[in-house]
């Protein structure tokens, strides 16, 4: 389905009745071809209901049932501004239903003391599904034919909760035979994004951030023409214009430089979004929803060659870990393996690696979030060799950020490197690590987090990203 347009909306962007109704408005003006739409929560929704959830591992079901009674009343709020009369009670009653489902959950947690994954990841994709069916029902209320779906009914996964990673096969099948007679029949589905179930049918999660991934999913399974994500922001920028001001939107980019702007802090994308997309070429547009008449940032396969990189980003709620021998007589290598190996098993993100010669030491940067079960899982991992002194103690330093230059365009820049370095250094910041791989891609660099955005400022200015082309390329 090749002129198939793929719609996905951020939770900012379906944040109130108001903004819900913008996307509506967006969504049946694409109707001139077909259409999927997937939905986040609505903003903080999320959130909240992870809260809910952390209050169920305690012993206050008073507390646990206000918290959700507010969840509650924001959403019938929303759907009595939304509605008709005549059609808000059926609507109200679904909310109800899908909240009696997080009631349910919610309270075995309160009985159990504990939240296991599998739970967490049933209970947690209620955000969406209240915000699809919401959708839906506009929708339908405006004259427009939609139906709402799980996309636990589509989306296939592996059993890692809450982080699951698509099986695509069984994905493809499942949504063909689903999606494609709703459009056949020229109704326009409104699917829950971040949410799949296993091939057993065990509700899972695709980590936070994960409607976008869900679109994509979705994108790449039925052969769309585009992939369009709505969002807060004009498109992907030059830098984060909250510490840049001078921070331009870029007209294009390329998978590769969206993927590693993404995976090294930039809001606009969830990092794992355009890996099925990069296959079947499916271009992505990243747009505005407060703004749609501004153009956003297209991101496509390959673009007209630029000098330098394209961005600048940053992360700062990460930790570095740092681990040593204790002798040189124990083998860096297989030390390191041994640890990415329990890191991979922790389901934790290397942000970036970097390692010594002689005395085989190594660092590596995770984000916070994970740091314990990352500590947990490599002092298991490494129990004898610390427990008998092979291996130094781990150190850990949370005062640190990361800064990440990116673009196809620094593949063999002479000089770029030092000119990012000096400027960085010009601004009395400290650099604690670097790595760069062999494409040139990226240069991550380790900072105190301090001098973090002095650093960002400093290599964005240096680089005259402000200054690049970032209108239409003809």
């Amino acid at each position: 389905m090749n002129d198939l347009l793929v719609m996905k909306f951020g939770g900012t962007s379906l944040g109130s009745a108001e903004r819900i109704r913008a996307a509506a408005g967006l969504a049946a003006a694409g109707r001139s071809r077909p259409v999927v739409l997937v939905v986040s929560a609505m903003s903080e929704v999320t959130d909240l209901l992870l809260d809910a959830l952390r209050l169920a591992e305690g012993d206050d079901p008073k507390l646990l049932e206000t918290s959700i009674q507010a969840i509650e009343q924001r959403h019938v709020d929303a759907a009595r501004e939304l509605l008709p009369a005549r059609t808000a009670p059926a609507t109200l009653a679904a909310l109800d239903e899908i909240l009696t489902d997080f009631r349910r959950i919610a309270r075995g947690m309160l009985m159990l003391g504990s939240r296991p994954p599998a739970s967490v990841d049933e209970a947690v994709a209620a955000g969406e599904r209240l915000s699809a069916r919401m959708m839906a029902d506009f929708l339908k209320a405006s004259g427009v034919r939609a139906e709402a779906v799980n996309a636990r009914e589509i989306i296939v996964t592996d059993a890692v909760f809450g982080n699951a990673t698509p099986l695509m096969e069984p994905t493809r099948a499942k949504a063909r035979q689903r999606l494609l007679p709703l459009m056949e029949d020229g109704r326009l589905p409104v699917v829950t994004g971040f949410n799949g179930a296993t091939l057993d049918g065990r509700p899972t999660t695709l980590g936070r951030g994960g409607s976008d991934f869900t679109a994509s999913i979705l994108a790449a399974a039925l052969d769309a023409g585009e992939l369009w994500i709505w969002t807060d922001v004009d498109g992907i920028m030059t830098a984060d214009p909250r510490l840049v001001p001078g921070a331009a939107v870029l007209a294009e980019i390329t998978y590769r430089e969206a993927a590693e702007l993404a995976y090294s802090g930039a809001k606009v994308l969830h990092p794992r979004t355009l890996a099925p997309l990069m296959e079947r070429q499916i271009p992505v547009w990243s747009k505005n929803s407060f703004a749609p008449q501004k153009s956003g940032t297209r991101i496509v396969p390959t673009i007209p060659p630029r000098h330098g990189p394209c961005a600048v980003t940053s992360m700062a709620n990460v930790a570095l870990v740092s681990i040593e021998p204790a002798s040189a007589e124990i083998s860096g290598p297989r030390l390191m393996g041994r640890a990415l190996e329990a890191l991979a098993g922790a389901n934790a993100e290397l942000l970036a690696l970097s390692s010594s010669s002689y005395r085989q030491n190594f660092c590596f940067l995770v984000r916070q979030e994970e740091l314990p079960r990352a500590l947990e899982a490599l002092e298991a991992s490494l129990s004898l060799e610390l427990a008998h002194h092979y291996v130094e103690p781990l150190q850990v330093d949370v005062n640190v950020g990361l800064l990440a230059v990116v673009g196809e365009g620094m593949r063999g820049t002479p000089g770029l490197a030092g000119r990012i370095f000096t400027a960085i250094s010009r601004e009395n910041v400290n650099i604690i690590a670097i790595a760069q791989g062999s494409s040139e891609l990226t240069i991550a660099i380790i900072v105190h987090r301090d001098g973090l955005e002095k650093a960002v400022r400093a290599v964005h200015e240096e680089c005259g990203l402000g200054e690049i082309n970032t209108g239409p390329r003809p």
